[in-house]
């Protein structure tokens, strides 16, 4: 493709109100951008489906936002525009939806062709959510699978971070321009993705966040990904469309159980209800997405499980004496007798002191000095209000 030709399909795939599919029906009929923006607005409009694509078409506001892009890929060393014609353009992408016609990436494009699974959930997780997406997600990458997601507050934000802890790959899809970090307290995230793995939106710059952005978003999520793991969701989540797109493009679609008790739990428990395989560890996921295997490094998962962050692939060397072992590795049958009981106390529910004290008949001091002692040891975790929750089994 000469420049030109290139120039003229990143206007076209930039005028407001073309989708990606007016542009293709336009590009399958004229056979080039140079020959669809060459042709008359008489010759285009049989191809509009909305009354405001004509208002667009060879418009000010086109040449100014490819202008915009060109001179955003040239001032950034990471940035690439990356088009449908292109021969690295992501495979997954046109199988199952309609493919975008343009792709803004930072970061190192090549982690889009790593098999990969996409693990999504509640924006307001639970600490112990926030704990398993981690554990999965970094152990996910040591085996050379990139992890997917969309940088927002919880569940993406953990799976993210938990691959960056695996120095893997991890690739976050945004519902915004990609010069528009979002959530802005994500920008040190962001950074950090775009050097292990990339950043991928196909919004305009300058696109802000947008309700009707985000269905768009989970699309690419799903359909760049072998298959999607939700960790925790309500049944009004937005990670449910993502499992959802997974589902009709073909993808595997995975979900973890949680406490009935929790409301966030009960769209990841409406989704097994509906044939999502419910996952306990890391073989799960293999078992039912067997292309993740593809191209990585298997060794035995018959029985392997995702562990803690402090645990996963620790070298050898590293342990040393396991009398040295912190409280964090160490069995249930390693705790105190009073431990014990206050971990089955607790469940895995959110539970308060008093509640402890009145049900295990213990004094305040008590309860309060084993809750530290297992907070630091890494079984449970203090939440808002005074309440705590188990975060290991």
């Amino acid at each position: 493709m000469n420049e030109q030709e290139r120039y003229a399909w990143i206007e076209l795939a930039l005028t407001p109100y073309i989708g990606s599919k007016t542009f293709l029906r336009l590009l399958n009929h004229f056979g080039s951008a140079q020959a669809i923006l060459s042709a008359s607005i008489a010759e285009i409009k049989p191809f509009l489906h909305r009354a405001q694509a004509s208002r667009y078409w060879r418009s000010d506001e086109a040449r100014q936002a490819a202008e915009a892009a060109l001179k955003w890929e040239q001032s950034h060393a990471d940035a690439r525009l990356l088009l449908l014609t292109d021969n690295d353009y992501p495979v997954l992408l046109t199988e199952g939806l309609t493919p975008p016609p343009l792709l803004f990436i930072r970061g190192n494009s090549s982690c889009l062709h790593q098999p990969s699974l996409a693990i999504v959930g509640s924006r307001h997780a639970t600490p112990q959510a926030m704990r398993i997406a981690r554990d999965f997600a970094k152990a996910l990458v040591q085996k050379g699978i990139a992890v997917i997601s969309g940088m927002a507050d919880g569940i993406d934000t953990a799976a993210h971070q938990g691959a960056l802890l695996g120095t893997g790959n991890t690739i976050a899809v945004w519902g915004t321009g990609i010069d528009r970090v979002y959530p802005a307290r994500n920008k040190a995230l962001a950074a950090q993705i775009a050097a292990h793995g990339c950043i991928i939106s196909e919004f305009p710059l300058g696109t802000r966040s947008l309700a009707e952005n985000f269905p768009r978003r989970n699309r690419l999520i799903a359909a760049l990904s072998q298959g999607t793991l939700v960790v925790e969701a309500a049944t009004e989540s937005g990670s449910l469309i993502t499992a959802r797109l997974a589902g009709e493009m073909g993808r595997e679609v995975m979900a973890i159980p949680g406490s009935i008790d929790n409301p966030l739990s009960k769209g990841c428990h409406a989704l097994i209800k509906q044939g999502a395989r419910l996952v306990e560890n890391l073989a799960d996921i293999l078992q039912e997405c067997p292309l993740l295997l593809q191209k990585t490094h298997l060794q035995s998962y018959s029985s392997q499980s995702v562990q803690p962050e402090s645990q996963i692939s620790m070298p050898s060397s590293s342990i040393g004496n396991p009398e040295d072992l912190s409280l964090a590795s160490a069995p249930v049958s390693a705790l105190s007798p009073i431990e014990q009981q206050i971990l089955a106390g607790l469940g895995y529910s959110v539970v308060h002191p008093d509640t402890l004290i009145t049900t295990l008949g213990m004094t305040a001091t008590d309860v309060y000095a084993h809750l530290m002692a297992l907070e630091l040891g890494g079984w449970i975790t203090a939440l808002p209000g005074g309440c705590y929750q188990r975060i290991k089994s």
